[in-house]
């Protein structure tokens, strides 16, 4: 069934006993909509987007009723004429579909995982790390926890992640990568801010991953002007508290086209990665991203799946999972991208020509 927003309660005490994907908690994202099954014992969150229904992740139950939940789910989805993606699964959701010959599995990516008590030895192990970390000490950066009920609607951080969105070579992303995080369920969410001069210049939000005991550290916005090292400081300051709290996972989420994989792909979709590998950075830096991960040598790195009920993974899910995270056409997106570079390069060809 459907769920309306007196059902959030229930879907966060699911989220909050058995959320074993690193993404479990964005179910409680704003724009997400829940799905019960039919003992009320299950949840999954998505949004549909054409024929599709996108799952975030997987559905968020005990695992030993995953599989009759998976079922229950879609079919759900055939009721309203819809195929199910479960978008950012894991291996959980991979085991349960492989061999399945009504099911694809294609990989999107991998994310980085740390065990938060090695985190310390790591830093004293890591010169770069621990130069950038005391570049922004120097600059008189502090962090600080913020209460998450205060942290929603915070004037300083929406004004840092106006700022912060402004300079991304995409427009705005949603679904599993919404930007307006405090906007959904904050209660268990771990929200550091980074002060500068007395105003926040960064800050850092993370969200629980309960069934591992961990913690998804989803969203790190800063001012432009921001000291160098202050995300770092951020980050840092998170992987501390996880220690401090006993928790045994961190990740920072998926590097999409990442190369930390070694499942391939169908022919079709290999060259579309490669292609984006090859260009996309002009739009989003995804080799920066994968780098600044890898400089903090995570223990490991977990493939990461886009999991279809077709036999064949189509171009069609594909689309519907690029309209989800842009929130318009993907065509149009990538247009908007593409002028957005445009306009960036040829001032930069006006900057040189102008001799600055």
């Amino acid at each position: 069934m459907a769920a309306t927003a007196p059902c959030a309660s229930r879907a966060r005490d699911i989220v909050m006993s058995h959320g074993w994907n690193a993404t479990a908690y964005q179910v409680l994202n704003h724009g997400i909509r829940h799905w019960f099954d039919s003992t009320r014992c299950a949840v999954a969150g998505y949004v549909q987007r054409g024929s599709y229904l996108l799952a975030v992740g997987a559905p968020v139950c005990d695992p030993a009723i995953l599989a009759r939940v998976t079922q229950e789910f879609e079919e759900f989805a055939r009721s309203v004429g819809c195929h199910v993606c479960y978008v950012c699964a894991g291996d959980r959701m991979r085991s349960l579909a492989l061999g399945s010959r009504r099911h694809s599995i294609v990989t999107a990516g991998a994310q980085p995982v740390w065990m938060p008590s090695e985190w310390r030895a790591m830093v004293r192990s890591r010169a770069s790390l621990r130069a950038q970390l005391r570049r922004a000490l120097n600059r008189g950066v502090a962090i600080a926890d913020m209460e998450p009920s205060q942290a929603a609607g915070h004037p300083e951080l929406q004004y840092v992640l106006r700022k912060w969105l402004q300079c991304r070579g995409l427009p705005p992303m949603h679904f599993m990568a919404e930007p307006e995080v405090l906007r959904g369920a904050v209660d268990d969410r771990m929200v550091l801010a980074a002060r500068w001069h007395g105003k926040v210049v960064a800050y850092l939000v993370a969200s629980p991953v309960a069934a591992r005991n961990g913690y998804l550290i989803e969203e790190i916005a800063r001012l432009p002007n921001a000291p160098n090292g202050a995300s770092e400081l951020l980050i840092d300051a998170a992987m501390r508290r996880f220690a401090e709290q006993g928790n045994s996972y961190a990740t920072m989420g998926l590097v999409a086209l990442s190369r930390n994989v070694s499942r391939p792909n169908p022919f079709w979709l290999s060259g579309l990665m490669y292609v984006a590998r090859a260009h996309a950075n002009r739009f989003y830096n995804f080799r920066g991203i994968e780098q600044f991960r890898a400089k903090m040598q995570p223990r490991g790195w977990e493939e990461i799946y886009f999991i279809s009920n077709e036999a064949n993974f189509s171009p069609r899910a594909l689309y519907a999972i690029g309209g989800a995270f842009s929130g318009i056409s993907p065509i149009r997106a990538i247009g908007i991208a593409a002028l957005k570079a445009g306009i960036r390069e040829l001032r930069s060809l006006r900057r040189l020509a102008m001799g600055r």
